[in-house]
């Protein structure tokens, strides 16, 4: 497993369950409490968040962190 494999896994997950519950980056970034901006970071792959962000971010989609790094079935 290459160092970046796990952050693309973050960010396909995230684009995946927001398009899942029809919400946009704003509507997500609001609810996490974090700013736009990152939030786009994140599904792009571009950021590596720490545990409180990811949290955050796990709160705004209504979903459990596992669920934010969890590899999905082929």
């Amino acid at each position: 497993m290459s160092s970046r494999e796990p952050v693309q896994l973050l960010a396909a997950n995230v684009r995946r369950l927001r398009a899942e519950r029809g919400l946009t980056q704003e509507q997500i970034a609001n609810a996490a409490g974090l700013a736009l901006s990152d939030v786009g970071r994140i599904e792009r792959g571009e950021r590596d968040p720490g545990v409180r962000v990811l949290a955050k971010l796990a709160h705004g989609l209504g979903v459990e962190v596992e669920d934010l790094v969890r590899r999905q079935p082929d």
